[in-house]
């Protein structure tokens, strides 16, 4: 393998390891009806403003949301509204694995 694609999958690496990890996965979900500041988000994950703040830190540092700062507080969006995509292919992969578990049962 070149340097060159090295780098790119260690990129593509990079963004799914952000993404592994339940509570960011809600919070790309929230983000994809709206924008949310990150007390709305510990709200409903319930979790403290500092946890969910270090899990925005990393979406933001991975590309995957952005920040903008309106009044005293900082709404957060996605960066890019195709890592939705991502989500229907995993429900694709875990409707596979649940068909083919099934028929292990029969």
């Amino acid at each position: 393998m070149d340097d060159l694609t090295r780098r790119q999958y260690e990129a593509r690496a990079r963004i799914l390891k952000a993404l592994a990890h339940p509570s960011r996965l809600f919070i790309v979900d929230r983000l994809s009806a709206k924008p949310h500041c990150v007390q709305d988000l510990a709200g409903m994950i319930e979790a403290d403003i500092s946890t969910v703040s270090r899990h925005l830190s990393v979406l933001r540092n991975a590309g995957i949301v952005k920040d903008q700062k309106e009044g005293t507080k900082v709404f957060y969006r996605l960066s890019v509204p195709c890592v939705l995509n991502f989500f229907s292919c995993v429900e694709s992969v875990m409707e596979s694995n649940a068909k083919e578990q099934a028929g292990l049962l029969e």
